[in-house]
């Protein structure tokens, strides 16, 4: 342990790669686990929460670590493999300590913890030993001071608060993609869980939303306001929210579709017409769609957006108007690999696949498979009768209902050994 720095800060830990000593990497660090003592010696800490491959949280004791340096964490390579379960002695440094609001003995000075120092005490433990505050900002200061304070003169860190804020978990959970910050979200307990789900903005909560197993989407909308919950169905994509929306009481649903935007509603109460294992339950009404007369250079822009999936992306649908879904008839599709090999003067409707045989609304998960097996595609139109695309069903789509049901409670819990 020599090499390992005397003070290290919890919320620099997080995301930090855990390697074995042959130095392969066998997760990443998630949180601290502490145990806080009734009197005011330093709480101790007794190990990490570690994100192994596959998304199981697990914990790593600090028994087991042997060096934590500013890029990584060491660990003797025997971690028992079992779920992470909080015990009702223990403290999530991260996910419950940061935001609390604290006092300084000393000094009376009052604000809010964004950080928590641990070190090793004579006796081999570590422990935590400073607490990093900001002071309450006061007049038109932007931020208020900052201050590290040692653990004993702090006080406020051993009882709960109704409510405790959430600014600096959500710093903490900023940079996590929303798959990973569905995990976190997941392990919080009950009111924590409600804090951060009322401070998160209903962008960031929609995607994290959409990755979350069915029971948590369902307890997390019944505690919103029926608006705000609107407004977060309104941010998820189309083929997700009809999902949820799918999964709520009948007359919840119908509110909260009355209280979206009407073009939004129209688009998933389209999609609630189709059965969920079809391809229209399972497509994405809003595939990227261009005019025949469009150029390579204007399809390629539009592929650019951020806010499109990788395999939304691969595919553009060139139809006659209207350009939204039902749209005119498909003319064909184009292919991003062909776009990016042609000039970008040229004409999108010049460089189309037009050999496919499209989905229909009603084809079977089987039917999907195939189809984007047979042709070595990540998305496939799906058409009407009449030849009008319908939408796009992605693999993406098709996975999430391949999968055995409850697989995203299994992503998060993975019970049972490695």
């Amino acid at each position: 342990m020599s090499t390992t720095p005397t003070r290290v800060f919890a919320a620099r830990l997080a995301g930090l790669p855990v390697f074995d000593p042959q130095g392969d990497q066998v997760g990443k660090v998630r949180d601290v686990v502490v145990v806080l003592r009734a009197d005011v010696r330093q709480p101790r800490v007794v190990g990490l929460v570690v994100e192994v491959f596959g998304r199981r949280r697990i914990f790593a004791p600090m028994t087991r670590v042997t060096n934590i340096d500013s890029g990584q964490v060491i660990t003797t390579g025997l971690l028992n493999m079992r779920r992470f379960e909080l015990r009702a002695a223990e403290t999530l440094v991260i996910g419950q300590m940061l935001d609390r609001k604290v006092k300084v003995k000393s000094t009376g000075v009052e604000g809010m913890v964004f950080d928590v120092a641990m070190e090793q005490a004579r006796t081999r433990d570590w422990v935590l030993s400073r607490v990093a505050l900001q002071e309450t900002s006061k007049g038109f200061r932007r931020r208020g001071q900052t201050h590290v304070v040692e653990w004993s003169d702090i006080d406020g860190l051993h009882r709960r608060e109704a409510n405790q804020g959430t600014t600096h978990l959500i710093a903490a959970l900023s940079d996590l993609k929303p798959a990973d910050a569905a995990n976190v979200i997941h392990e919080l307990p009950p009111e924590r869980r409600a804090e951060l789900v009322a401070a998160l903005d209903d962008e960031r909560l929609a995607e994290v939303i959409e990755e979350l197993p069915e029971e948590d989407q369902v307890e997390i909308f019944a505690a919103l306001s029926q608006e705000r919950a609107a407004d977060v169905l309104e941010e998820m994509s189309p083929d997700d929210a009809a999902d949820l929306i799918a999964d709520l009481p009948p007359e919840t649903a119908a509110r909260l579709l009355e209280l979206m935007e009407p073009d939004e509603a129209e688009d998933v109460r389209r999609l609630l017409e189709y059965g969920e294992e079809t391809a229209g339950g399972m497509m994405t009404p809003e595939p990227v769609i261009l005019s025949p007369d469009a150029t390579v250079a204007e399809a390629l822009a539009r592929v650019r957006s951020e806010e499109l999936t990788p395999s939304l992306a691969a595919l553009v649908h060139v139809c006659r108007p209207p350009l939204e879904t039902p749209t005119g008839k498909l003319i064909g599709v184009a292919h991003i690999q062909r776009l990016l090999r042609e000039p970008p003067s040229e004409l999108v409707a010049g460089v189309l696949d037009t050999g496919l045989t499209y989905l229909h609304a009603d084809a079977s998960l089987e039917d999907v498979a195939t189809f984007l097996a047979t042709y070595n595609l990540v998305a496939a139109p799906v058409v009407d009768d009449e030849g009008r695309l319908l939408g796009t069903v992605t693999v993406d789509d098709l996975l999430d209902h391949l999968l055995p049901d409850g697989w995203r409670d299994r992503r998060i819990e993975q019970a049972g050994s490695a």
